[in-house]
């Protein structure tokens, strides 16, 4: 979405998207740690060895976007870079000796379980999101709705899973024992300026890092423009790396659903339109920027911008600098 931006001394334009569950029965952290792969995804619910390869993927930053134990789109894409990276043939299946590959790159256990704590549950949360953006306006930080929305997101993963993981437990009560997706601290640290060049492809609407000697550093899938606001071409840098944003919206925009013909702005919050991280770019009102619907990323269209999960585009701001290449691929 074009807009304006704010965040740590930056005012700058902005961009934000125009516009299944996961049903595990009988898993646990034993079966989902042990999976092995043979048809992933078939079945109607979430598939242990499915979920097990997207945690995987996660760690080694070939990102499947939301963990959900299913075989979409964005998991097929990540499999794909993940075999090109390694020197396979890049089906997007997950076959013996990719799964083989996968399966080597970290010992830790996929899943684990986790005591909700104090610092999770203090929130702020607000009670709802408004669809209508002059009415987001209107509230003091767009938090999450839910300690279940924080922690899913916290742990990368789809709402429902985490449900699904945890019959019967209490997701909204400290120190509660929950299983989650094991991704927290498990990529590895990223170093400012690791990242010496971004590509961002258009048409399989993923973002490809780089570090300085050519080497492929992460993939992350991406909503990349829209046909009325479609991406630029061409190479840019980054101008400047600004965490934790808020939003003005500019009525010459014109944006639908949006009738107000005064600027306004949303303050900041997960659950702001850019997201958790706004990375601007030299090309004028475009920028990387984070999402509050994460299982959206790669699935839909952003108004020009390049939207991640809020995960993601954390993990790229640790990495990037300003004067960082990004070239948009047609």
């Amino acid at each position: 979405m074009w807009g304006r931006v704010v965040a740590a001394g930056l005012l700058a334009a902005g961009c934000v998207l125009a516009g299944g569950p996961a049903g595990a029965q009988g898993l646990s952290p034993d079966t989902i740690n042990k999976a092995e792969v043979k048809n992933p995804g078939k079945g109607k619910g979430a598939d242990p060895a499915m979920i097990k390869a997207q945690v995987l993927l996660d760690r080694a930053r070939f990102s499947p976007g939301v963990i959900d134990g299913r075989n979409g789109e964005n998991v097929q894409k990540a499999v794909a870079a993940f075999q090109r990276a390694n020197g396979l043939k890049d089906s997007g299946n997950l076959d013996q000796e990719t799964w083989a590959k996968l399966t080597q790159t970290s010992n830790e256990p996929v899943v684990k379980e986790y005591a909700i704590t104090d610092e999770d549950a203090k929130g702020p949360f607000v009670d709802k999101i408004p669809g209508k953006m002059e009415e987001q306006a209107e509230l003091d930080r767009l938090a999450y709705t839910s300690l279940r929305e924080a922690l899913a997101e916290k742990f990368h993963m789809d709402e429902d899973l985490l449900k699904a993981l945890n019959p019967g437990k209490a997701i909204d009560k400290v120190g509660e024992t929950i299983i989650v997706a094991n991704v927290e601290n498990t990529r590895p640290k990223g170093e400012k300026g690791a990242v010496t060049k971004i590509e961002v492809d258009k048409k399989q609407h993923e973002l490809r890092a780089y570090g300085k000697d050519g080497k492929l550093l992460a993939v992350y899938p991406a909503s990349i423009g829209s046909e009325e606001k479609p991406a630029p071409s061409g190479e840019f840098e980054v101008r400047v790396v600004a965490p934790n944003p808020s939003y003005t919206y500019n009525p010459e925009y014109q944006f639908k659903g949006v009738k107000s013909d005064k600027k306004f702005t949303i303050k900041p919050g997960p659950n702001n339109p850019v997201g958790a991280v706004w990375i601007d770019l030299t090309k004028e009102s475009y920028g990387i920027h984070g999402t509050p619907e994460p299982d959206k990323v790669g699935k839909t269209y952003s108004h020009g911008c390049v939207r991640l999960t809020n995960w993601d585009v954390r993990d790229l701001a640790g990495m990037v600098e300003k004067g960082t290449k990004v070239a948009f691929l047609d």
